[in-house]
Order: C-alpha cells, then structure tokens, then sequence
C-alpha cells in the first residue's frame, strides 16, 4: 500500500477531454493524459484491501493493487513488468475498456474509484515512451507449428503468447491489415490505430507471421491447416449481426453499423474503402441520422456521423432508460446497471429508451424516416403503449444491435466443430478445445459478443493450453 491516507487525503481525478467542437474536426484521440505527479499521487488512493476486489472485476486478472503501489513509488519500470504479467495489450484496455476493475473497487462504494484505467493507460505509453518495450525473442524453437485464424485481440494475445513459447505461429486475417475489430470497429478518436501497428512489428520481430487479405475457409481451407499446422485455433469473432426484421428494412438507406465505422476507419487509413462495401460506400454527411441500439457500437456511430457532419444523430434503445445511479447495497462489487453517458453522447444526440422500430418508411427507394412505437416493460414483457406511436425523419438508419455469434459460412462451417446452443464455436473454458483433436477456439468466436479484455484473457489462456498439448507441460501464465 503506497500511502496509508491516500484514499481519504485526496479526490478522484480522472484523465480530461479536449472540448467536443475542437476533437469533432478529426478522427485523433482526444483524452488527455495526465502529469506523472497527479497519476502518482491517484495511484496513492489505492488501499491494497485484504480482498481486492478490482482482481474480480478484471477478467485478465490485473495485478492492480501492486503496479499502484509501483507507480505511487515512482518505479514505472517494475509497474509495466507486472502489468504485461497478465496483460499482453495494456494499450488497448486501458483506452477502451468500460474498467469493470472500477466498478468493482472498494473506494466505488462511495463513487470514488480509483483510476485504475487512466492509471494502466499511463503505465504502458511510458513504458512505450521509454522504449522499455521490446520483442520478446524465444530462446529456442520447439518445432512445433500452430495456425491463428482472425486477428482480432483473441488472435493477437493467443499468437505473441504462442511464439514466446517457442512455436512458429502465423496469424490469419481475411482484411487487409491486422487487428479485427480494433482495427474495423473502434473509431480512431477511441484508439488511434498506430498502437495495432507497433504491436505487430513487436510480434512479427518475435516470430509471427501475418498471412493477411486471406480467408480460411475460401483462400485456404481448414484441412490444409490441419495438415500443415501442429494445431489451429480459432478466433475469428463474432461477426453475425443482428438484423431488422421490419417492413422497410431492405431499403438502401438501412446500413449496418460494422459497414459504417469500418468505411470510415478505412478512409482514416488511406485504404480502399469500397472493399468493405459490398452495398456502396455510406456517410452520414448532411443526413438524419437514426441509430438503432443504445451500447458502445451506437456509441461509436453517434461519435463518427458528427464527425461526418449529419445533420441530426438521434439514438434508439430497446430496454427502459436506467437509473442515473445504482443502488451499491444491490450491485457492488459487481457491474452496474446505470446510465452511461459516453463522450459520443456528449458531442451531440438525442437518445430515447424503451422505443420499439416498427416501419422503415421510403420513397423512391430512399428512406425518409422511421415509425416507432413507445413501450413498456412488465414481467420481462414488452408491450406497447397504446397510442403512443411515432415517425422520426431518417435519411441513414444504422443497425447496432449486437451480434448473434460468429459467422458460420466458410471458415465454420468448414472446420466441422460442434457449435453450443446459441450458435458460438463449442469449447470449455479450461482447454479451449473443440470437438476436433486439433482445433481450439478462443475470444468471442467462443463466448460470443464480448469486451476486448475478455478476448485478451481468453486468447491468453488459450494459448496455454494449446502449448500444453503439444508440449505435455506449459509455463505460460493462464
């Protein structure tokens, strides 16, 4: 415990924002960080509790009291060994994890958490800064060989673990850069993509080999992997979006949310953007934008169809409005159900709860707006409200309603692995292996639509136990 009286000297101070009208002119990251001395001395807040119950909020099991205590100390060096302990991509967390390890810390009780992410962000940018980050060469070669297919953070952690184990590992990506859904997904403004890049020049120094613009299951097939591989993981995602089954739906006007950010990180990176655009190319420039679902990926679109120059940006959830405030007696040390108000949000949006779409109304081909109907939940029930119906005008209507499980077409359906019951690639949480001797599976492609530090872990712990089998022991951390 760095100071005994931290937690009760000093206030919760989080990192700060460039103002909404400057950071909507770009795509450019946006936070800003804070001094060494007031992350020092946030750091100080942390209270090493007998359970610490941030450990339980973290899914890659974060050392977090320690590197706290370290940075307090001013030893930023021993705090990144101990945070790339658990953690092969602090970068990418500590940008773009909602930190359920905030939720979860005891200071939380009385909402003053400490800053964990802000903190662990800090942490590795120095540690990057410093040049203290360097490959992680093995010192020998096992001579055994795996395949990863899909580049997203499950293959990214699954393969740098893999190779500093000694195993020649290529990473498959069916897009034309590394990085999946860090890449496609995240808008720049959240996670600036240069941070995927210097990743992949570690991974390739230590060994790697990115085989991209090459899908498994029609550029090669999975018994080609099987044959010339020792073992092949998936972690291809979740990639099956849910649909809009309304009159209307078919109009070119209703888009995907996935086809809308990927464009525009796309265009960010100088790419062509009509190779992910199969219906057209898409902006939100001039338009009444309508996003459809009320999490992080509509977020995402409200953040982005600003900065394109809509015209207006409403957005749509399904569920009732959550309460401002929970109640901690109920919730803690568990994630909360509370409303959250992201930085998209502030930026500019109407936002409007428990609205059920009903119709997609066209003209000549072309949306033009939107009827809903208000509902109510009862029982776990939904049911409109009488009288209660409603047109918004919409020229773009984005889908952001989650995902339903990976892909099946191709690279699934090829492998031959049982699926469970909601249609994810079938494997335990221990071995990660599938039905097939040879195949495992990891990150959302496994679990379904998740965060990225759940895709870390499992990548991780996959990993592990890919190494095991080959090798009848593993010293790869789970």
């Amino acid at each position: 415990m760095g100071k005994e009286t931290g937690f009760l000297e000093l206030d919760r101070e989080d990192r700060d924002y460039i103002d909404p009208q400057s950071r909507l002119r770009n795509y450019k990251e946006f936070v800003i960080p804070p001094a060494e001395e007031k992350l020092q001395a946030q750091a100080s807040r942390c209270m090493n509790c007998g359970i610490p119950y941030c450990h339980n909020g973290c899914p890659v099991n974060n050392i977090i009291p320690d590197w706290n205590h370290l940075v307090y100390e001013g030893d930023w060096r021993n705090a990144l060994d101990v945070l790339h302990s658990t953690n092969n991509f602090p970068e990418f967390t500590g940008r773009i994890c909602p930190a359920p390890c905030e939720a979860s810390c005891t200071l939380n009780i009385e909402d003053q958490p400490v800053t964990i992410k802000s903190i662990e962000c800090a942490i590795v940018d120095k540690g990057w800064e410093e040049g203290w980050i360097t490959p992680q060469v093995p010192e020998k070669s096992t001579g055994k060989s795996v395949a990863v297919v899909g580049s997203g953070p499950a293959g990214m952690a699954c393969a740098q673990q893999l190779v500093r184990a000694g195993h020649s590992v290529t990473l498959f990506e069916k897009n034309d850069r590394v990085g999946g859904l860090l890449r496609y997904g995240i808008p720049d403004f959240k996670m600036e993509k240069h941070l995927i890049n210097r990743r992949c020049v570690q991974m390739e120094a230590e060994g790697v080999t990115f085989r991209t613009s090459t899908e498994v299951g029609v550029d090669v097939s999975v018994a080609s992997l099987k044959e010339n591989f020792d073992a092949v993981v998936m972690s291809g995602g979740a990639e099956r979006p849910r649909p809009l089954e309304i009159p209307g739906a078919e109009l070119p006007g209703v888009r995907l949310a996935m086809e809308f950010l990927t464009q525009q990180n796309k265009r960010n990176a100088g790419d062509d953007e009509t190779r992910a655009a199969p219906r057209g190319t898409l902006t939100a420039t001039g338009k009444h934008v309508v996003v459809i679902g009320g999490g992080d990926t509509g977020s995402d679109c409200v953040g982005t169809s600003n900065r394109q120059g809509a015209a207006s940006v409403t957005q749509l959830e399904i569920m009732p409005q959550p309460p401002e405030k929970e109640d901690k007696a109920l919730t803690w040390p568990d994630w909360p159900l509370k409303l959250r108000t992201s930085s998209s949000h502030e930026e500019g949006v109407e936002r409007d709860w428990a609205v059920l779409t009903k119709r997609v109304i066209g003209e000549d081909g072309e949306v033009t707006g939107l009827e809903c109907v208000r509902i109510e939940w009862k029982d776990g029930k939904m049911n409109e409200i009488e009288g209660s119906e409603f047109t918004l005008k919409a020229d773009l209507i984005l889908l952001a309603m989650g995902f339903l499980g990976p892909l099946k077409t191709g690279f699934v359906d090829q492998s031959g692995v049982d699926l469970d019951q909601r249609g994810n690639v079938f494997a335990d949480t221990f071995s990660y292996k599938t039905s097939d001797e040879k195949i495992w599976a990891c990150g959302d492609m496994r679990r379904g639509q998740s965060l990225v530090v759940w895709a870390i872990r499992e990548g991780r712990q996959c990993a592990a136990s890919v190494d095991e089998a080959l090798m009848g022991a593993t010293e790869l951390p789970r």
